[in-house]
């Protein structure tokens, strides 16, 4: 039986969350658009809206598990369409898709779980898109010291397809390459085929 190791990690503190101010600005931001919440439907809306935005950007806290990699296992370990929802810092909208996380294993390897877990963790607050793709490899890479890590997020953003452009249907894809999955072209190519997505 393998022993695992775990690195707690902290999600940032909710010490400077305020919701009873953030209730009372959401009215005021509701009212000054001319939607007044006196009616019994809206009511409640503020305080919605305040406890909604808190939790899409509060983290939840987990523990990096990690396992000696005891077989010598060096070919690609990838998660497929892991689920991703944020909010863009430009307007505050969401934006929502997948991303597609691997990395080749060095002395140590991942919970797999956990490589979800490391998407949401830095989802949780107002984001860029190309930001969050290199907070994630980056991330692994600090933390697990593999041989090469890829991440490709595919989203939507409704900043784009709500309002502005209105390019509805449309997607912007990212993506961060480390170590071998960079440097090594077939690795890299390999990476691209097993994700269903082309660099």
């Amino acid at each position: 039986m393998r022993s695992g190791s775990a690195l707690r990690v902290i999600a940032e503190p909710r010490d400077g969350v305020d919701l009873a101010a953030a209730e009372r600005a959401a009215g005021e931001f509701l009212e000054a658009l001319g939607i007044p919440t006196d009616s019994e439907s809206l009511r409640e809306t503020p305080a919605r809206m305040a406890r909604a935005y808190a939790e899409l950007f509060t983290p939840r806290p987990f523990d990096l598990t990690t396992f000696p990699n005891e077989e010598g296992y060096d070919e690609l370990v990838l998660a497929r369409a892991i689920p991703v929802h944020s909010v863009c810092e430009h307007h505050l909208l969401p934006f929502a898709g997948v991303a597609h996380v691997g990395y080749l294993p060095g002395n140590r390897i991942l919970g797999l779980s956990k490589l979800a877990r490391v998407v949401e963790h830095f989802a949780r607050r107002p984001q860029v898109q190309e930001r969050l793709t290199k907070q994630v490899a980056d991330w692994i890479s600090d933390r697990l010291r593999p041989a090469g890590v890829g991440v490709v997020i595919e989203a939507e953003h409704t900043c784009m397809t709500l309002r502005g452009v209105r390019a509805v249907g449309s997607t912007t894809v990212t993506s961060t390459l480390l170590g071998v999955l960079r440097e090594d072209a077939r690795s890299r190519q390999e990476f691209f085929t097993l994700t269903g997505t082309r660099p």
